[in-house]
């Protein structure tokens, strides 16, 4: 089969296509025949850094941490049937490597169907994105009628905050800037404020709407300690990329670790009924043929990318 791969840490022009050998399916387990896998910042980072020396895993790697396709495997006592057309969630760090490669072997239980009217490519941008927003939404604990912030609200994460904020009966205060705001009024936010690339700009505008503090906030934009004064005294902040704290204030951090959740095929089901329903919407930026990975991971690292970028298979 053939893979992207990355045979060495470095920008996007190491990526290349490899042949592997076809994993096989063993109990409990499927393959897939990838039709389309999303691009994430996560990849970006792999490719950049490469695995931790511990994970003690040889290149070349295959980065992607969601993807969509058909089973054509099936391992013993697996529920799928070869023909369904399934979405999963995938570790990249692992032996057999992510996503982003023709046939990819899962557990059972981290795949869900792909509803009729949503394509590959779609599908393909829901398991890590969608499950990152539900852990987050799920450590917050906020209940109905609280406030949610969102920051970053225009990227694929704080598009899903915003929407499945609503899901879940928070009020939502959502960033823009001036350029996306059309963009993200229509996800259905309560109160859009202005974002800026000054911290303490963005601070002040989530006040001047909250002044006591949102009671919890999911920082899709990545602002760290820098977000912690847009959360009450008391409230909770979901970080996306692994900042642990320190706190202030008595507010509780959880940094949210999408690898939990490698087995919430259920999870990744129940949001795809949202988007069956409309209430949560899927965003393809642009695809690429899995040859022209790099043009992919340049397109995201310029930045200002709405909705993913999705490799076809």
């Amino acid at each position: 089969m053939y893979a992207v791969g990355i045979p060495r840490p470095g920008g996007p022009e190491v990526l290349e296509l490899v042949e592997l050998p076809t994993p096989e399916p063993g109990p409990g387990e499927i393959r897939i025949r990838t039709a389309a896998a999303a691009v994430n910042p996560t990849d970006t980072a792999f490719r950049q850094w490469g695995p931790r020396e511990k994970e003690g895993l040889a290149p070349p790697w295959i980065p992607g941490m969601e993807m969509a396709g058909t089973v054509d495997a099936v391992g013993e006592g697996a529920p799928w049937t070869v023909g369904d057309r399934v979405m999963a969630i995938v570790m990249p760090r692992r032996a057999l490597g992510g996503a982003q490669a023709e046939y990819v072997v899962i557990p059972a239980d981290g795949a869900a169907a792909i509803p009729d009217g949503i394509s590959d490519a779609e599908a393909s941008t829901l398991p890590m994105n969608g499950l990152t927003v539900y852990s987050a939404l799920l450590h917050l604990g906020l209940a109905p009628g609280q406030t949610l912030g969102v920051t970053g609200a225009a990227g694929a994460v704080g598009g899903y905050a915003i929407e499945l904020g609503k899901v879940a009966g928070l009020r939502v205060v959502a960033d823009s800037s001036e350029r996306d705001e059309e963009l993200v009024r229509s996800l259905g936010p309560d109160v859009v404020v202005r974002a800026s690339k000054n911290v303490n700009e963005e601070v002040s505008a989530f006040r001047e709407a909250v002044p006591g503090g949102v009671d919890g906030l999911i920082d899709a934009a990545v602002l760290d300690a820098g977000a912690l004064p847009i959360v009450k005294d008391g409230g909770a902040l979901a970080t996306v990329r692994f900042w642990p704290g320190p706190s202030e204030r008595d507010i509780r951090i959880h940094p949210v670790m999408v690898g939990d959740h490698l087995h919430d095929g259920a999870e990744i089901a129940k949001l795809a009924q949202l988007v069956v329903e409309k209430r949560l919407t899927l965003r393809v930026a642009q695809t690429y043929p899995a040859a022209e990975a790099t043009a992919a991971h340049e397109r995201l690292q310029a930045g200002g990318t709405r909705g993913r970028l999705v490799l076809t298979f």
